[in-house]
């Protein structure tokens, strides 16, 4: 791309950027958490169909994607969940097609008062943005939309099929990626912004949700010893799968990109609920586990270790030899994903044409980094063969209290984007 263009180009970023901040300051103050998607949905499709894309709104039916690999069981209605898709067509189709990707959806806020400031009234103070959704990523999927209009301020657009996607269940299952896959939405390579600080993400891990249920014996506590305390029983449970955390973090089961990391999977009890009355024995015990997987780590092996752990455990307690904990997958069933697998030629074509774009912002080579977390990368790199880019600015506190972005890393990685789509699409006049 001619040097002139290109400077041109991060010069309308600098001169919309105002634009931009108070963008995102708006989209944050829609409280996106799951089921409460459609407000900020509504707002990214207005702003798709004022730039002239072609809107695709829809809600996600899941018989459409149940079948299909990748999908994650869910527990409750699907009623509300909502993806948007903007579509620029190209007049001249002379370059390579592209899926700009992000996910609306975020995750619950918390106790309101352990945030310094309300979470959905988003405030700025020095470099930073602060609210729930800000890093996370909402932030990304506005650097995403101002990129393209820094193009269309100097009389340009992609000269191939570029595909805006604005999607949810991004914090819980993948599944609104999956629903855009099913629809049809395929490119040449996919670019998410997920805040990973201004860095490639080389490899993610993947992650298993599953709940516990556990049934005790109740009894009034003056009598306990005649009960089965359900939420105790718990607890070796619990133990039984740190000790399989342990075993899966072993060196010769990692994935060579976590070769060095010595806990790259995390196990997560997340919440825990059960009993009725302070003074009855409980009878009952539900709890909710996290678990993270590498790249390459099958799915229904892990699912029969954590099976097989779990009642192994159970046989070693009196009480639960004859009260076999139930298990039940919901949210996550996610593969892990190496981008660094992929030695195709768009991948490494699209890893260097990001690379260029990166250093010609930031005059530095591009760092590349593994992840202990999911992205919906996994969709497109697995099962899509469309090698799929995670690059997104530098955040703090995500899913934390005073979740905060650094709008300076926002507009590198805008700039950054916008020339990515540049020499990836290439450029025809509007």
């Amino acid at each position: 791309m001619d040097k002139d263009i290109a400077d041109k180009i991060l010069n309308a970023v600098d001169a919309n950027f105002d634009k931009q901040t108070a963008f995102l300051s708006e989209l944050v103050g829609h409280p996106s958490t799951r089921g409460q998607e459609q407000a900020a949905q509504g707002f990214m499709a207005k702003a798709l169909l004022a730039r002239g894309m072609l809107v695709d709104r829809w809600q996600i039916n899941l018989d459409d994607i149940r079948h299909l690999p990748g999908f994650s069981p869910v527990i409750g209605s699907y009623d509300d969940a909502v993806n948007v898709v903007g579509t620029h067509k190209s007049r001249t189709a002379s370059g390579r097609s592209l899926i700009l990707n992000g996910h609306i959806d975020i995750v619950p806020a918390g106790p309101l008062d352990m945030w310094d400031a309300p979470p959905f009234l988003p405030r700025v103070e020095g470099d930073w943005m602060y609210g729930r959704g800000a890093g996370d990523m909402k932030a990304g999927l506005v650097a995403n939309l101002f990129a393209l209009d820094a193009l269309r301020a100097e009389g340009f657009a992609p000269a191939a099929d570029l595909y805006f996607q604005s999607v949810v269940e991004e914090e819980c299952t993948g599944n609104g990626a999956l629903a855009c896959l099913q629809r049809g939405y395929k490119a040449d390579a996919v670019l998410i912004p997920e805040p990973f600080d201004e860095t490639l993400v080389k490899a993610q891990t993947g992650v298993i949700w599953f709940q516990v249920h556990l049934e005790g014996l109740p009894t009034h506590v003056a009598y306990a010893g005649d009960g089965a305390n359900a939420i105790e029983a718990a607890i070796p449970l619990i133990n039984a799968l740190h000790g399989l955390e342990k075993r899966w973090n072993a060196p010769e089961c990692r994935h060579h990109d976590f070769a060095h990391h010595e806990h790259a999977l995390n196990l997560n009890v997340g919440k825990i609920v059960g009993g009725d009355w302070p003074s009855s024995v409980p009878a009952w015990c539900v709890f909710d586990v996290r678990m993270g997987i590498f790249p390459g780590q099958d799915l229904e092996a892990a699912r029969k270790d954590i099976e097989a752990t779990l009642l192994k455990a159970a046989e070693e307690n009196s009480f639960l030899r004859d009260n076999k904990p139930k298990i039940v997958y919901h949210g996550f069933m996610a593969e892990g994903y190496a981008l660094s697998d992929d030695k195709s030629e768009p991948a490494l074509s699209a890893i260097q044409t990001l690379g260029e774009a990166h250093k010609a912002v930031n005059d530095k080579a591009l760092e590349q980094m593994a992840i202990t977390c999911t992205t919906d990368t996994r969709f497109y790199g697995l099962y899509a063969n469309t090698p799929a880019l995670v690059y997104g600015p530098h955040a703090e506190a995500i899913h934390g209290f005073n979740e905060r972005v650094s709008l300076e890393s926002m507009k590198r990685v805008t700039k950054t984007t916008a020339l990515f789509i540049a020499n990836w699409c290439g450029l025809e006049e509007i």
